[in-house]
């Protein structure tokens, strides 16, 4: 079992992570322009919950949720109380955002970071399945 962290260790890992341009990010905007597919906007803070991808001519907003964040790693060993309410928070949160952007209009994609990193052509198969219209 790993040591337990001191609170600046704690803080100063947690600021080190990056709510944008993350690996699976930036994977999955690789595989979209290697297979044809242009003219999103990136992290559009215009819509709720920032989309990490957004076509907006199409309505179409693509979130890549980290495994971690989004509960599928599990509850962490330490603060378990503390973390299972993060992770459910986050949850609804994802619920909600994903309700306000369809009573506007968008269609919400949800990709899991392990979806995107074990295969970002099938996500991209995925889109183009949905939305034959995107160029």
């Amino acid at each position: 079992m790993p040591e337990k962290m001191s609170k600046e260790q704690r803080s100063w890992t947690m600021s080190r992570i990056r709510s944008k341009n993350t690996t699976c990010e930036l994977k999955l905007r690789r595989a979209l322009r290697e297979m044809g597919l242009k003219g999103y906007r990136t992290n559009y803070r215009d819509l709720p919950g920032t989309p990490d991808i957004v076509f907006l001519n199409k309505k179409v907003v693509i979130f890549c949720d980290s495994d971690f964040w989004h509960g599928r790693k599990g509850v962490p060993a330490i603060n378990q109380e503390y973390w299972r309410q993060k992770l459910r928070k986050n949850a609804e949160r994802d619920l909600l955002v994903n309700e306000k952007l369809q009573e506007g209009g968008w269609t919400v994609i949800r990709f899991s970071e392990s979806e995107i990193l074990k295969s970002p052509e099938d996500c991209v198969r995925r889109i183009r399945e949905a939305f034959p219209s995107l160029t």
